[in-house]
């Protein structure tokens, strides 16, 4: 019979929330993390056991923040509640990420706009584009999402792009997608719609810097590989 010890069970100061306020957060496991988060477990499962539970269904954090409310919520023991609880929470901490550009960040090179982003867009399961705005000194000023799904000339069209960076009064651009697969080589779509945005830029006076392929925690310029 298995046996599930529930966490009024554990001794005080082994629990998650009483753990989290002693030690701070950084001390708890992803497992104990998520128990916060779920406050309760079920019957059967206390809240330790059902974040391990969540964490195996899915196969690991990274792929529980891509998941779907739908897909959270019809997991045994987690419901809307819980489900709405955890996305919240990888909200939050994407909107932290970038929270930076507040603060103007410089953009010297391809792996400060790397580190703007690659929190944010290696934890997507689909793919998305999106425009860093650069002033003349390579401040960011804004940064928006052109679109989302598989990168084509039809999603990536040059007139919705420019249009926010001419109202923004824009002097540059870098471009960012990611592959959901991990994997941020270039492919053959990825180099042509890069060249073609960059014709229009250079028509329209405004630089594009870069375009920048996310991975798995790991990016490509194609810049740097001489492919614009």
């Amino acid at each position: 019979m298995n046996y599930s010890v529930m966490i009024r069970d554990l001794p005080v100061e082994e629990r998650p929330r009483e753990r989290l306020l002693r030690t701070g957060p950084e001390y708890l496991s992803n497992r104990e993390l998520l128990a916060v988060l779920l406050k309760t477990g079920t019957k059967e499962q206390s809240a330790l056991d059902l974040a391990d539970h969540l964490i195996a269904h899915f196969g690991s954090i990274r792929e529980l923040a891509c998941a779907s409310f739908e897909e959270m919520s019809i997991v045994k023991g987690v419901g809307p509640a819980k489900a709405a609880s955890i996305m919240a929470a990888f909200e939050l901490a994407k909107r932290l990420s970038n929270s930076n550009l507040q603060a103007n960040e410089v953009v010297n090179s391809p792996a400060d706009a790397a580190a703007i982003v690659m929190d944010e867009l290696c934890l997507l399961d689909r793919e998305h584009f999106i425009i860093l705005m650069l002033n003349t000194k390579n401040r960011v000023i804004a940064k928006k999402v052109i679109s989302i799904g598989h990168l084509n000339a039809t999603l990536v069209h040059p007139r919705e792009l420019f249009k926010d960076v001419i109202k923004r009064s824009s002097a540059a651009v870098i471009l960012v997608h990611n592959h959901p697969s991990g994997d941020p080589t270039p492919s053959r779509d990825d180099i042509n719609i890069t060249k073609r945005l960059c014709e229009v830029g250079r028509l329209l006076g405004i630089d594009v810097l870069d375009h920048l392929i996310i991975g798995d925690r790991q990016y490509v310029s194609l810049r740097q590989k001489g492919l614009m």
